[in-house]
């Protein structure tokens, strides 16, 4: 099996978590001191432990038959489901939302583990009613099923999640086996909803998203320091301070308690004032190539639902990039969407731990099949 795995893949993975190690050490280690009163260390050897833990579920995930992950994915995402449920009825705001589950600084995020759960089983799924394809009902199942765990994300207020996660079940269905008609007409009736969606947030959306995200404007956020400009103007900062090639790695201001939390949603900010715009440019880099990889080994699947999960995984993780990228140089709202790999937190990193080990599934088991040929 080892010999199998998709070693390009592996190589650019062990080197964005690698990067990611790095940066959480060197955003976190003055809030871990300052704030916290404890080892610099703190955040970086925690993000340790969760890899250690996405580890061992990866080696699970490699050795459990693609024939189980319709059942298993099926049992994590009502488990999950059922958390995101208790959380909307029980759950305390934690940072304007309720989607985390903790206990003295530790919890998991059920919202994000879900992402990753549905995406094998809403893949497996189609490929079981491929002869169904021309029937409505049962190609927008999963549409119906994941709008009403988008309605619970939403009833979190986790606006950045649940516009990921709407996005990942829309991308899913237009990348199925279902008809040309029936995505026709889905297409048709989306963009209804759409135009009713901008024009209800246009007349009301302070009443449904909140004054922060509904008075959000990019233009002079330094001129709202006091108020809701704060972040993005520090993140601002921090990235005009970085120049072309950056203060150098560990030399960033903005984590000196300015920027809040800079290792977590804004560390894209405090990477470049430390390594500069051309190290920027290499991680988006980075990003593509992995992105193009994960599509590659989907492309030279042989079945349609190992296909769908690869290309899935790549738009999850390209989405999550160009959401906290938006919040973070002020194109969209702030909607707290961490950066794959550079980001801390143990459900996103776990999360791409167990996203890139289907990937490598898919391969292992691509090979396999060619062999046998």
């Amino acid at each position: 099996m080892i010999k199998k795995i998709d070693k390009q893949l592996l190589i650019l993975t062990i080197i964005l978590f690698s990067v990611g190690l790095v940066m959480i050490y060197s955003a976190s280690n003055v809030t871990a001191f300052m704030v916290n009163e404890t080892t610099p260390w703190r955040y970086f050897i925690r993000e340790i432990i969760f890899m250690t833990i996405g580890l061992f579920g990866a080696l699970v995930l490699l050795m459990t038959p693609f024939k189980k992950y319709y059942r298993w994915s099926l049992f994590f995402t009502l488990f999950f489901t059922g958390l995101i449920f208790c959380l909307v009825v029980w759950g305390t705001v934690t940072n304007g939302a309720t989607n985390w589950i903790g206990y003295k600084g530790l919890g998991i995020q059920p919202s994000e583990f879900v992402k990753i759960t549905s995406i094998p089983l809403f893949a497996l799924y189609y490929e079981k009613n491929k002869k169904y394809q021309d029937n409505k009902i049962r190609m927008i199942t999963p549409l119906i099923i994941g709008g009403l765990i988008t309605l619970l994300i939403i009833a979190q207020k986790d606006w950045g999640t649940a516009v990921i996660y709407a996005s990942i079940l829309i991308f899913m269905f237009f990348f199925s086996n279902a008809s040309k008609k029936i995505k026709v007409d889905i297409f048709k009736k989306g963009l209804v909803l759409l135009v009713f969606g901008i024009l209800l947030i246009t007349f009301a959306g302070d009443k449904i998203l909140g004054d922060k995200i509904a008075r959000f404007n990019f233009n002079a956020p330094c001129d709202r320091y006091l108020t809701d400009g704060n972040q993005l103007c520090n993140g601002f900062i921090a990235m005009n301070g970085g120049g072309l090639f950056g203060k150098g790695l560990g030399k960033s201001t903005q984590k000196y308690l300015y920027l809040p939390e800079p290792y977590t949603d804004f560390i894209f900010a405090i990477f470049v004032e430390e390594l500069g715009l051309l190290g920027a440019v290499g991680l988006l880099i980075l990003y593509l190539l992995l992105i193009v990889r994960i599509v590659v080994i989907g492309k030279k699947s042989t079945k349609e639902s190992y296909t769908l999960m690869c290309y899935t995984i790549a738009f999850y993780i390209f989405i999550h990039i160009a959401v906290n990228l938006g919040g973070v140089l002020g194109i969209i709202p702030m909607t707290g969407v961490t950066l794959p790999f550079l980001s801390y937190g143990g459900s996103i990193c776990i999360s791409i731990i167990a996203a890139l080990t289907i990937v490598q599934k898919v391969a292992i088991e691509t090979k396999k099949s060619v062999n046998k040929v």
